[in-house]
């Protein structure tokens, strides 16, 4: 009879693994993320279509590991230092949009018929979007390190902070609850959180990186102990009353300041992936399409709300903070979509009972409207601000404010303009100043600016990729244009960011040079065809024939490594 059972739940497993495959593939094609599909296979599998998903208990358990591996990572991923380096906007806009989302949330949800704590409920979800889908389309179109990528980051960073606060609150609450709201349990359960928080500390303190060092020299070792002590922490939160979120949560930040955290996500992320298959299975084969179906006027209404109001107010937040439309209008689209969180916050309340199941219901059908409309959204976001952007003016600022650093560059003339200011491009502006040249360089990243600033370099802070921002550049003063930013920040694909940057520089009216870095052969011989292009540098090869000079005693100055459009050998002069 066992064998029978353990059979029968094989074969179900492997018809859902291939059901999710399938159902995979057609999302991709349709350019949807894998949560989108993943609960269409939990809807499909289900008991209102082919109920092939019967195995409750066994799917709620890999569901339950899916969520603190995920909570976990997250945890993991939790870089406090990335919200200070990109400032106040971060935290002025990632409050900002959770306490507008919440209040007009709740508003919208009580005007929709639904009781004030049901509203509250879907209001709190709504303000939670996915760092996941987010992360993932941003490191596609390689716009993660830019200005609007960086800032979008931070403001979800702030995000996963109310989430941890959230939960911590719910499941105090659900504490209270269950003991017919005792007090006393509100308080242990806050007290056995602030005595796990201190053991936490002292682990990261004492434990953490002499361990994971150890760990590390057996990479399969290092990671069957990161999903142990996920599981662990996760089992002990919920045995202390606080929840196997928050407990995965705590593992994840325990190990946030070891040197090794970049490779356990890595290795991670694909189990993730995995496990989170069966919560979403699990979620769409608990909906009633009936259900679904008595909740399509409110969902569309709350959809429409989160795919306008949410990047609307990142939109009036960055122009009252002094950034440019362009900046404010892409990280904006970035919380156009509810999260996975805002499913498990919503289940969290399904399980103490303050909500419905049909209120789940609702969330998860926003999710699905919101994720999907939203991925296009980001991918296309460059097109959408291209139609948009002559009804942007009201969003941006016409004081000197925002512009104070390029006000300051256009009080001096520059003879060469370097964009990129890493290792290689902050050591051009180095040795061309002192060669006795004027170099203003600029670089969207704050922790380059303020070094190349203390560096005696003058340098502005904004984003190379923006046309409005290129356009106040002392561009008519400069005899040259350098662009040495690494191959992983200049756009869509390979050169797609470069050449941007030359046509945005001719159609400004810049009549110098422009000089471009390339970081391999076949990135040159692109570069060298693009009209507008003077000279291509190539670091790595520059680099090789300067050391092989110094080694044969020869005079470096005179080996004239850079080469011009043309393929010929030139000096940067």
């Amino acid at each position: 009879m066992a064998d029978a059972l353990t059979g029968y739940l094989f074969y179900e497993v492997a018809a859902l693994l291939v059901l999710a495959a399938g159902v995979g593939f057609i999302g991709l094609l349709l350019r949807q993320p894998l949560i989108v599909s993943f609960i269409a296979v939990g809807i499909i599998a289900g008991p209102s279509v082919l109920n092939i998903a019967q195995s409750d208990e066994q799917i709620d358990l890999l569901a339950e590991l899916g969520i603190a591996v995920l909570l976990f990572l997250v945890g993991l991923k939790l870089d406090l230092k990335l919200v200070r380096t990109v400032g106040p906007v971060a935290l002025m806009t990632g409050l900002g949009q959770v306490i507008f989302t919440t209040i007009f949330g709740f508003m919208i949800g009580l005007a929709l018929g639904l009781g004030p704590l049901t509203s509250l409920y879907v209001a709190i979800a709504l303000t939670f979007s996915s760092t996941i889908i987010i992360v993932k389309l941003l490191s596609d179109k390689r716009e993660i390190d830019s200005l609007h990528g960086r800032i979008a980051l931070g403001f979800l960073i702030v995000q996963d902070i109310v989430v941890v606060l959230a939960m911590i609150i719910l499941s105090a609450v659900g504490v209270g609850a269950a003991s017919d709201g005792a007090f006393g349990d509100v308080i242990r359960v806050f007290a056995y959180g602030a005595a796990m928080l201190v053991g936490v500390i002292l682990f990261v303190r004492f434990i953490a990186n002499p361990l994971v060092e150890r760990l590390s020299r057996a990479p399969e070792l290092l990671v069957s102990f990161a999903i142990g002590w996920a599981a662990l922490l996760a089992a002990l939160g919920h045995y202390l009353g606080f929840g196997k979120e928050l407990g995965g949560l705590l593992a994840g930040v325990s190990l946030a300041s070891t040197p090794f955290r970049e490779a356990i996500a890595a290795r991670l992320s694909a189990l993730r992936d995995f496990l989170l298959l069966f919560f979403f299975i699990a979620l769409g084969a608990a909906l009633d399409l009936s259900i679904l179906g008595d909740n399509v006027i409110a969902a569309l209404v709350f959809s429409a709300f989160v795919l306008i109001g949410n990047p609307l107010i990142v939109l009036v937040i960055m122009g009252a903070l002094g950034y440019r439309k362009r900046t404010g209008f892409l990280a904006g689209l970035t919380v156009a979509q509810i999260s996975e969180f805002s499913l498990i916050f919503m289940a969290m309340g399904v399980s103490i009972g303050h909500v419905a199941p049909d209120a789940l219901g609702l969330v998860t059908l926003v999710g699905l409207i919101t994720i999907a409309a939203s991925t296009y959204m980001i991918t296309y976001s460059h097109q959408l601000y291209a139609v948009f952007e002559p009804a942007l003016g009201p969003f941006e600022r016409k004081s000197a404010e925002k512009r104070e650093d390029t006000v300051h560059a256009q009080k001096q003339s520059y003879d060469i303009l370097i964009f990129g200011l890493g290792r290689y491009g902050l050591g051009i502006a180095q040795a061309l100043k002192q060669s006795g040249k004027a170099v203003l360089g600029i670089d969207f990243d704050p922790v380059a600016v303020r070094y190349a600033r203390a560096q005696g370099i003058d340098v502005i802070f904004g984003d190379a990729s923006d046309p409005e921002f290129l356009a106040h550049l002392p561009l008519q003063q400069a005899h040259y244009a350098i662009s040495a930013v690494p191959d992983h920040q200049t756009g869509i694909t390979h050169n797609e960011g470069r050449k941007m940057l030359i046509q945005t520089l001719r159609d400004n009216r810049f009549t110098g040079k422009i000089a471009v870095a390339a970081q391999n052969e076949a990135s040159g011989d692109d570069l060298r065809v693009i009209d507008g292009v003077d000279l291509v540098l190539l670091p790595y090869r520059d680099a090789a024939m300067q050391a092989a000079d110094l080694v044969l005693g020869r005079d470096t100055v005179s080996s004239e490594p850079a080469i011009d459009a043309s393929g010929q050998k030139a000096l940067l002069t």
